[in-house]
């Protein structure tokens, strides 16, 4: 055959097509322009729409596998949750009940005690509901404003409590709200009883440990007191009704060189969280009962007999 027959062109598979660097300049130009064009006139957008729909039934079947597990894992979390609260929920219902059978008999035994050493009954404070509207201005004063004044008859001086003890005192009564001072403040004071020792103090507020504390003073530096005690309203002072929760010890500073102890409590109440309270009459405002009158003494002559009316 001869060599000119022949074509001296290189087959298709060997032919050699534009550059790897014109290549990468095109495309570099491509993309800034759909980027620039997507990003000022949004050409891309029904684009993107499109895809997001044809993609995601794949997205969804692909996602199935992960919510199943994760569903599984928190049904199981949920029941084994659950569970122990329903546990924990019998355990406080059968204390609670036996707390109140033992108050039941208790009181029982209090009220045979004061008839028997004649003693008078305590009063029994009634309350007016209110909610907490906001927390007042003064940055330095632990005081919340509530949604009852003397259009509800509050008066100044009366307890203020929440679900869990006390929470502080009426200072101020307006015509439809009044200021509660919390038992934090710097400058209330309360009267409380340690319901281990039977030893009785005064709480003061108290920040420099942090912002909801009280610090129990002129406490003796040997005195019974351990961390986890209980402190209680005692009564004394005539505005707050005894038995009442106030706060719990939780540290007890004991210095060699110092006369009184240091000791810090924490409140029993809610002091930076309670939205609803109790607010209770005075003590001081309710008049004792009236003493019932003994029947007056027969009058006898001279002879003893007694003498009829």
């Amino acid at each position: 055959m001869p060599l000119g027959t022949l074509d001296r062109a290189p087959p298709p598979f060997f032919r050699q097509g534009p550059s790897a660097l014109s290549k990468l300049a095109v495309c570099s130009a491509l993309a800034l322009f759909l980027m620039v064009a997507d990003t000022r006139f949004k050409v891309m957008q029904p684009l993107r729409v499109v895809l997001a729909a044809v993609i995601y039934p794949v997205q969804w079947l692909a996602l199935q596998p992960v919510n199943l597990l994760l569903g599984t894992s928190d049904y199981f979390s949920s029941l084994n949750a659950a569970q122990r609260s329903k546990e924990e929920a019998f355990k406080q219902l059968g204390l609670q009940s036996l707390r109140s059978n033992q108050v039941e008999q208790l009181t029982l035994e209090n009220d045979r005690l004061r008839k028997l050493l004649d003693l008078r009954q305590r009063q029994q404070a009634t309350g007016i509901a209110a909610q907490v509207l906001y927390d007042s201005a003064d940055p330095f004063s632990r005081k919340v404003i509530i949604d009852k004044g003397l259009v509800n008859k509050v008066q100044e001086g009366s307890p203020v409590l929440d679900e869990r003890g006390v929470l502080g005192q009426v200072t101020r009564v307006y015509p439809l709200v009044s200021e509660v001072t919390l038992i934090t403040d710097r400058d209330h004071a309360i009267p409380v009883l340690n319901t281990r020792t039977g030893a009785r103090g005064v709480a003061f507020g108290d920040t420099t440990t942090h912002a909801d504390a009280m610090e129990l003073r002129y406490m003796a530096a040997n005195v019974d007191a351990n961390v986890g005690d209980l402190l209680t309203t005692s009564g004394v002072d005539g505005v707050y009704p005894p038995g009442l929760p106030v706060a719990r010890i939780e540290k007890v500073d004991r210095r060699v060189d110092a006369i009184f102890a240091r000791i810090y409590c924490v409140p029993a109440a809610l002091v930076s969280g309670a939205s609803h309270v109790l607010v209770l009459a005075s003590m001081a405002e309710q008049p004792p009962p009236r003493p019932v009158p003994e029947p007056p003494a027969p009058t006898r002559n001279k002879r003893g007999e007694v003498i009829k009316p």
